[in-house]
């Protein structure tokens, strides 16, 4: 369920990226036009997610995080060379900060979930 979870998490973030996207630049978010702009990301993101074996621990930063992330952009980029699309350093940022992000965030309320109360009530003033 967790895996799952994580791959949902992913495809989620790629697609937010891709729409935002394009509604920065104008390009309308017809299912062809995010189609046409996700699908490199996309493959990228898949192969991410089996070289990093992802479905063991899809929330941790290292090495699923950091290695999703690279084969994104990397193969996202070049799979949009290949097909002539254009690229953007810019893509590398902000897929970070989706594909990490979203694990950071995930690592902080687990932590904060975990912490044992307080002796003095739980911790209120």
């Amino acid at each position: 369920m967790r895996a799952a979870l994580g791959v949902l998490a992913d495809v989620f973030f790629v697609l937010a990226f891709v729409v935002v996207g394009r509604a920065n630049h104008e390009a309308g978010e017809s299912l062809a036009g995010v189609a046409s702009t996700a699908w490199p990301f996309l493959a990228g993101l898949a192969i991410g997610e089996v070289a990093t074996r992802a479905w063991r621990r899809p929330a941790a930063l290292v090495p699923t995080g950091v290695g999703v992330w690279v084969a994104t952009v990397a193969f996202g980029q070049v799979l949009r060379v290949v097909s002539g699309q254009g690229t953007d350093f810019v893509f590398a940022a902000f897929l970070g900060l989706f594909l990490i992000g979203w694990r950071l965030a995930a690592a902080r309320i687990l932590a904060v979930r975990s912490r044992p109360a307080s002796r003095n009530g739980g911790g209120h003033w």
